[in-house]
């Protein structure tokens, strides 16, 4: 079967300075305790976007078992991380921001506000109808908190993982080669051009946009594809400002958003359709690379205004260390969903203590 198949968003990549640090806000503050790995390795296939060489690193992925994608904490260990070269606006070139879903947005904004988390807008009601906020964590990156009815899990806490990222293009049109085409979000939940009232506490968010919000009218099947849920991309392009691109001239893994990552299965497609439509793959690891405790086999490519897209084909994801326990993918039928019991016992990832 050589069927391209996406699973769902399985991380946005966050550079950070201390990934100890990022790991307790995330898993603390948004539920993200499960961590799934915890990778030492050095970094060598990215070495042309990290200045020609390869790179110590430490990354983390962090995952809310109510369902969702996770968050790839990254830090260089071997060199300062760099800022951006200019203050974040909207419609900049890149990852604007993660979205965050959450059961009820009341309950969620007053529980970061009794935080004293660094809420930057009020509850606003977005095109779609949808309710959403904005919210900085501790490192400067902005994320979105919006009301969203797909979890995986039902548990006490009121957010659940990453259901989408909104993503700063240069030319709508253009991107929908990949981000409808390719990767499947061919469902246009709006299409609006103006001055939006949601987003006008962020920089630049006076200004007059276009936005297009993107679902998947087919559901995600196998693999993990039911704890990552069903997700959205909305595209963002400015229409007042030239845009700066967020990562002009630093490395990946530098401060930010890095990379969006979606877990696939039958990589050669992927990659042959990739090409054959004008966005080949920059970097690809062999077809089995250890990440950590977890293996599997993962490639990037650029978006058509330098964003890096990641897809990791998972094979082994550990669940007991100690007794050699895995969930392996490699073997299985690609279109056949994981058993509960099997994604339920990633729970045993949770950490449950902070120092």
């Amino acid at each position: 079967m050589t069927e391209k198949l996406i699973y769902g968003i399985q991380q946005i990549g966050i550079g950070v300075e201390n990934a100890d640090k990022a790991f307790k806000w995330y898993a603390k503050t948004l539920g993200a305790d499960a961590l799934i790995f915890d990778d030492n390795n050095e970094a060598t296939y990215m070495a042309k976007y990290m200045g020609g060489k390869s790179r110590k690193k430490r990354a983390l992925l962090a995952l809310n078992m109510q369902g969702g994608g996770g968050y790839e904490i990254w830090q260089y260990t071997n060199r300062k991380p760099s800022k951006p070269k200019n203050p974040f606006k909207l419609g900049d070139l890149g990852i604007q921001f993660s979205i965050i879903k959450t059961k009820n947005i009341s309950k969620t904004f007053d529980r970061l506000k009794q935080l004293n988390e660094n809420i930057i807008s009020k509850i606003s009601t977005e095109p779609d109808n949808g309710k959403s906020f904005y919210l900085k964590d501790p490192f400067d990156n902005i994320l979105k908190i919006k009301e969203f009815n797909s979890f995986y899990d039902n548990k006490k806490l009121d957010v659940g993982g990453i259901y989408g990222t909104s993503i700063g293009v240069s030319n709508i049109e253009t991107s929908l080669k990949l981000y409808k085409d390719i990767l499947g979000y061919d469902k246009i939940e709006f299409d609006k051009t103006g001055v939006f009232e949601d987003l006008k506490t962020l920089n630049n968010g006076d200004k007059k946009f276009r936005r297009i919000l993107l679902s998947h009218s087919e559901k995600r099947v196998g693999g993990f594809a039911k704890l990552f849920g069903d997700s959205q991309i909305e595209l963002i392009q400015s229409l007042e400002n030239t845009p700066d691109k967020i990562f002009e001239d630093r490395y990946w893994g530098d401060l930010g958003y890095i990379h969006l990552c979606f877990d696939i299965r039958n990589m050669d497609t992927l990659k042959n359709e990739c090409e054959q439509k004008g966005v080949p793959f920059q970097v690809i690891s062999s077809e089995s690379f250890d990440m950590g405790e977890a293996n599997g086999h993962w490639g990037y490519i650029e978006d058509f205004d330098g964003t890096l897209i990641e897809f990791i084909e998972t094979h082994k994801v550990p669940l007991i260390k100690k007794l050699g326990i895995n969930i392996n993918l490699k073997n299985r039928n690609p279109k056949k969903p994981l058993p509960n019991w099997m994604i339920k016992g990633m729970n045993l990832k949770r950490v449950k203590k902070f120092n």
